[in-house]
Order: C-alpha cells, then sequence, then structure tokens
C-alpha cells in the first residue's frame, strides 16, 4: 500500500487532497492540478506498476463520453524511497451503482437506460480490440450526466490468454474453464448487471470461484421477475452459458433502447385512450359553459333548481319572464293595426315566426342562451354552432397555459421527453446535452421559451451532441408544443 498523506504532491504538480477510496494495491484520491488548476482524480499504485501503465494506455485509447477519462500517467517515489505508479483522471461526483443497490431494485427503465448506456461503452471497447474483464455495480458510477464505466484495470487486448478473471458474479463460466479473453465475457457480465438493477441481487450471489462454479452446476440461472417479457429474455440471452449465443454489446444496446421506445409508445398510447374517454365529457363542459362540473355535483335535483347558465333570479329582469307576465301593450311599432298598411302587405296573423315577441321561447332553450347582458332581449340565431359561442364562457381548466380542450400540448411534451430519454440510451444524444434540454423545457410556458430550447437544440447539434435525425424529430416535437402554446 502507498504511503501518501494529503498535502503531498506528485510530479511537482498534482496536490493530494484527500482519500475516495482505498482497495488492494491502490488508493484513489481527490486532487488538484496546480498546472491547469482543476480538481482531477488520482490513482496512485504501489505494488502493480505495469498494472496501472496498462490501465491508462487502455483507457486513453478509448473516447467515449461514458468512459472515464485519463490525463496523465507518471511514476513517483514515495516518501519512504519506493517508487509508486499513478494515473490522474477526469473527476467525477456520484454514486457508485453498488451503493444504490444496497437500497433495492431499479425501476426497469431506469435499469434499462442504465444498461443501455453501459453497453455502448462496451460496444466501443470491442470495437478497439479492448475487453474491460470487470464489469460490475463497484465500477459504474451514477453521476449528474448518466453512468460511467470506470476502472479498465484490468482490461485486455481480445485473445488475451491472461487468468486476471475480475469480480467472481460477474465472471463467465467459460473464464473459470481457462477461456481466452473475448467480448462475449463483458456481455455475461453485463446481464448479471442488468439482472441486479432488475432484482436488487446477482443471480449466482457467491463470493468466491468454488462456490460459484457449484451453483452453476446445480440450479439453473433464474429470471428476473416484475420486468416486461422482451427485457427478461434479452437478460437471459445475455446469461447463456455458450458464448456464442450471447449477442454483441451493440445488439444488447439496440434492443434496450428499441423497448424504452415501445414502453413509451404504449404510455403514450394508453394517454390518448383516457383522452378519447373524456372527450364526451369535454365536449359537454364546452358547451355548457364553465360552471357544469359545479353543477354536475350537486345532482340532478340541483340541476333542475338551478339550469346551468341561467341567471339567478334575483338579476332577471321581469320582462323575461313566462308570456302571461308580459304587457300586452309592449309590443314594437311594426305590429301596428293592419288597416293602415298598403294592400299588398301580408296580414298581420301571416307574420314569420321570427317577429314573434322574444319572451315566447321554451323555457327549457334558456340554459343555451349567452350569460352576458344582451341575453335577455337577444332573439335566437339559427342553425348555431360551437364557434358562435360567446368568448365570455371560457373553456374549462386549472393551467394558464392550455385549456382543456387543448390536449396536444401535454401529449407533445411527454413525447418530447420520451424521445429525449430513447436518444440518450441509445446514445443519439450526449446525456449532458439531454439533461440541459430537460432542464429548459422544465421552465418553458411560453413560445419564447420554447424558441429557446430550440436554439440550445441547434447548438447542441454544432457541437455534435445530438445526431441530425434525432435533432429533426426532437424540432418538430417543439414545433407542436409552441403551437400548443399560442
Amino acid at each position: 500500500m502507498t504511503q501518501h498523506e494529503p498535502g503531498d504532491v506528485l510530479a511537482r504538480r498534482y496536490v493530494l487532497l484527500e482519500r475516495i477510496a482505498s482497495g488492494g494495491t491502490s488508493v484513489l484520491w481527490r486532487a488538484r492540478d496546480s498546472a491547469l488548476e482543476r480538481l482531477v482524480a488520482v490513482k496512485v499504485l504501489q505494488e502493480e506498476r505495469e498494472l496501472a501503465r496498462r490501465e491508462a494506455r487502455t483507457t486513453a485509447r478509448l473516447e467515449h463520453p461514458d468512459a472515464i477519462e485519463v490525463y496523465d500517467y507518471g511514476e513517483t517515489v514515495t516518501a519512504r524511497g519506493r517508487v509508486a505508479a499513478y494515473v490522474v483522471m477526469r473527476l467525477l461526483d456520484g454514486v457508485p451503482l453498488a451503493e444504490r443497490l444496497s437500497a433495492g431494485p431499479l425501476p426497469w427503465r431506469e435499469a434499462a437506460a442504465t444498461a443501455a448506456r453501459i453497453a455502448r461503452v462496451l460496444e466501443a471497447a470491442h470495437r478497439q480490440g479492448i475487453v474491460h474483464r470487470d464489469v460490475s455495480a463497484e465500477n459504474v458510477l451514477l453521476t449528474g450526466s448518466g453512468p460511467k464505466l470506470l476502472d479498465f484495470g484490468i482490461a485486455a487486448p481480445i485473445g488475451d490468454p491472461d487468468d486476471q478473471r475480475g469480480t467472481p458474479p460477474y465472471v463467465s463460466p467459460e473464464r473459470l474453464a481457462g477461456a481466452p479473453v473475448h467480448p462475449a465475457v463483458d456481455v455475461y457480465a453485463l446481464g448479471v448487471l442488468l439482472y441486479e438493477m432488475f432484482t436488487g441481487a446477482p443471480p449466482y450471489p457467491e463470493t468466491t470461484w468454488e462456490e460459484l462454479e457449484g451453483a452453476r452446476r446445480t440450479r439453473p440461472c433464474p429470471r428476473p421477475a416484475g420486468v416486461p417479457g422482451e427485457l427478461a429474455a434479452l437478460c437471459a440471452r445475455c446469461l447463456d452459458p455458450s458464448p456464442a449465443r450471447r449477442p454483441t454489446a451493440g445488439d444488447v444496446a439496440l434492443r434496450l433502447a428499441a423497448a424504452l421506445r415501445r414502453a413509451a409508445v404504449r404510455r403514450r398510447l394508453r394517454y390518448g385512450l383516457a383522452v378519447l374517454a373524456l372527450a364526451p365529457v369535454a365536449g359537454t363542459v364546452l358547451w355548457l359553459g364553465p360552471r357544469a362540473a359545479e353543477q354536475a355535483s350537486l345532482g340532478p335535483r340541483a340541476a333542475e333548481q338551478a339550469p346551468l347558465g341561467t341567471r339567478a333570479p334575483e338579476q332577471a329582469p321581469p320582462d323575461t319572464r313566462a308570456p302571461e307576465q308580459a304587457p300586452p301593450d309592449t309590443r314594437a311599432p311594426e305590429q301596428a293595426p293592419p288597416d293602415t298598411r298598403a294592400p299588398e302587405q301580408a296580414p298581420p296573423d301571416t307574420r314569420a315566426p321570427e317577429q314573434a315577441p322574444p319572451d315566447t321561447r321554451a323555457p327549457e332553450q334558456a340554459h343555451l342562451m349567452p350569460t352576458g347582458p344582451a341575453s335577455a332581449v337577444a332573439e335566437p340565431q339559427p342553425q348555431e354552432t360551437a364557434d358562435d359561442l360567446p368568448a365570455a364562457a371560457p373553456l374549462v381548466s386549472s393551467s394558464p397555459r392550455y385549456s382543456f380542450a387543448a390536449h396536444p400540448l401535454p401529449h407533445a411534451l411527454d413525447r418530447f421527453h420520451d424521445e429525449l430519454s430513447a436518444g440518450a440510451a441509445a446514445g443519439r444524444i450526449r446525456a449532458d446535452a439531454a439533461l440541459d434540454l430537460r432542464q429548459t423545457m422544465a421552465h418553458v410556458t411560453s413560445p419564447d421559451g420554447v424558441a429557446e430550447v430550440r436554439r440550445k437544440l441547434g447548438d447542441r447539434l454544432r457541437e455534435g451532441a445530438v445526431e441530425p435525425g434525432l435533432r429533426g424529430d426532437l424540432d418538430a416535437l417543439l414545433a407542436e408544443i409552441a403551437a400548443a402554446l399560442r
């Protein structure tokens, strides 16, 4: 074990501040790079200098946003005169997945999204001929920008016969038998990780090689319960005893992203069916006015006593009561005696029905009339439609941003967030970019706010943080949201 204390300086540049973790032959420090004035993580190894050098070289070759970045490698002499190697890496703040799992399993969507991100890192490593060999919950860090795969300390090139195995519950059966390193080794470990996130424990929790081998011989690998069947089947394929039957890491990432997209579509479909179920109620409320829900809740007796949309009895003018209350001498001048009119005009008893006094309206039609000041004297309009409803009768809504009937806004918002989640899980958008867009959208209340999100989306495209195809899909949804907010 290395003998360093807080305040020690490595290579006249890296000032050790505090220990983050320690284990085996290494200690991880939080440190300050005095040359570049930034915080970094420094992993110091005393007994495994060649291992540290290989880890630094392997990780530096791997360019992926969800793999830890290596900045520097060097060797130094400790206070006791011994040589120690160190690896300088990006400092990440987060919670190890193992610590998170100690509180119980993850929701299956979160587990699938996390596994998809790790699968993308493994896919990139395998393309470069690198096998991680130690994928485990301890080596996955959950950060604000998504999960990160750490510790390529025992990574090896494909075909390497080295017998470094990794952490027992995650080691594949062929590695126990001494088979050479192959990408299927990482896929098996990814299957264990996925099972563990679904259930809270690995399928074989044994901690020694002998116990692990015996458990696999005596009982079949269980299937995770409580998750969609397609994900349970994918997990079982990753854990297949035969490496030839396991999918590739890239295939796992694609299948997980597809499962998340299908789940999002099903959720939107359920939302759409709920909207259709509410449509008749919404239409009734729209026609009868904002007091419909309140009156309906009072029951049929109250509805009979106070028809929707009518004035209170004390507010009704006396001349709007039943026809017998209207004085006969209140007829308009055009209803003069017939002997004063020209011969060619029709007799008074042939007058058109629409010229009858307003007090001849059927009482049951009163609740369809506007409640404004003109409602007491206005004559009925033929073929009245919903478009003719007065502006004074607003739609029922508890939100100032959209009306009860304007369902496209929440629907488009759900689709926007679903596309972001699926895109992040599939590696089509960088995690920090997705988080930034999600946080910005949370404060949008007007089309101007949507314009700001679209501007950020364009900036992310120029940075290479989002694929053009996904940007186009998100931009189309933003246009829908802007239209719904107008």
